[in-house]
């Protein structure tokens, strides 16, 4: 069996959401849109469901499966509907639905459902990708109130730049909001994961961690609270093959790496179509038997080679970890010009294994 395989860690998962809840003193949603960021959807509300305040996700396809697997708490689709005719089984399966342009406002106003809906009304306060405008946002509110079929409405919108911490215009964001919203009493939420993370004094009764659920810093430096995750995600596969090169000899395609001393190349069961990035260069790391080394050539669709000269031990069988608690998602995006985001988003194939249960 091809040994290229992703565990997830399910302590480390609540954990996360613990500290997102600790650090924030607010009510979270768990954010296991995208299948659960490569980890697992159904998995991870399984693992959260005690624990979790409710759930996110982007569409009702994703919210009907998790209902499918018995999850009953609060769930959010964080795009709302995309035609009226969804509405019927948002009541039936009593999830809770973002409204964030007048079209989706129109629909539940002309809907024969009756609710009670619980409706989270989005602002766009500088995102510029989906929201109300902070000038109707006020009238939207009543609306939905006067409308008679909408019980709760929380006030939300999404900063931008959050994850730039010396960046004003997080701020800019929230004055934007506290503004337009003037006079509503409801709750907010407005913390995503950089939010939750970096910005505590940006007021939200409800948060929505994301990629810190799954352990990875959304940050580019060094933050404190964001040492404190736990990786959720460890990829991980065998040498598969081990050759001596002497000094100038190329390895892989392209001829990207040329050996400028006698090397010792491992041939690792991982490649581009397991959701490795092709363009991570060489010298990124990896750990072979728990020890550092790294990424040597270009990427394969289904192998990668690394750099065995200084780990005598390790050869056929070793294992090898690609990212995970040793080598982080994130110093592997960095190297390859990407994001820990997509690193989980674009993961398959790799066997997903679920520790702690």
């Amino acid at each position: 069996m091809r040994p290229a395989r992703a565990l997830i860690d399910l302590n480390a998962l609540r954990h996360n959401y613990q500290l997102a809840r600790e650090v924030s003193g607010a009510r979270a949603l768990a954010v296991i849109k995208a299948d659960a960021y490569g980890h697992g959807a159904v998995r991870c509300a399984q693992a959260l469901q005690e624990h979790a305040d409710g759930f996110a996700v982007a569409c009702i396809e994703e919210a009907l499966q998790l209902r499918e697997a018995g999850i009953r708490g609060p769930i959010l689709l964080l795009e709302g509907f995309f035609e009226a005719d969804e509405l019927p089984l948002i009541e039936q399966h009593e999830l809770w639905c973002v409204v964030h342009s007048l079209w989706q406002l129109e629909a539940i106003e002309r809907s024969a459902v009756r609710g009670p809906l619980t409706v989270w009304l989005k602002m766009d306060s500088g995102m510029h990708r989906v929201g109300l405008h902070p000038a109707d946002y006020q009238a939207a509110y009543q609306r939905l109130l006067a409308s008679g079929k909408v019980a709760k409405v929380v006030l939300m919108s999404h900063f931008a730049r959050a994850d730039e911490l010396d960046c004003p215009r997080s701020e800019e964001q929230l004055a934007v909001f506290q503004q337009a919203r003037q006079g509503i009493v409801a709750e907010v939420s407005l913390r995503n994961s950089p939010a939750v993370l970096g910005w505590p004094n940006v007021p939200s009764d409800w948060v929505r961690p994301g990629i810190m659920l799954y352990g990875a810093t959304p940050f580019e430096q060094a933050q404190a609270v964001a040492a404190r995750l736990q990786p959720v995600m460890t990829l991980e596969s065998k040498i598969i093959s081990v050759r001596e090169l002497p000094v100038g000899e190329p390895v892989g395609y392209g001829a990207r790496f040329v050996s400028e001393r006698p090397t010792r190349v491992g041939v690792v069961a991982m490649g581009y179509a397991d959701g490795y990035p092709r363009h991570a260069p060489s010298g990124t790391p990896v750990a072979v038997d728990g020890q550092l080394t790294r990424l040597i050539g270009r990427v394969s669709m289904d192998m990668l080679t690394v750099d065995l000269t200084d780990l005598p031990q390790a050869g056929l069988g070793s294992r090898v970890e690609l990212w995970g608690k040793q080598v982080l998602a994130s110093d592997v995006a960095a190297q390859a010009g990407s994001i820990p985001y997509q690193l989980f988003c674009n993961l398959r194939r790799a066997p997903l294994l679920y520790l702690g249960h």
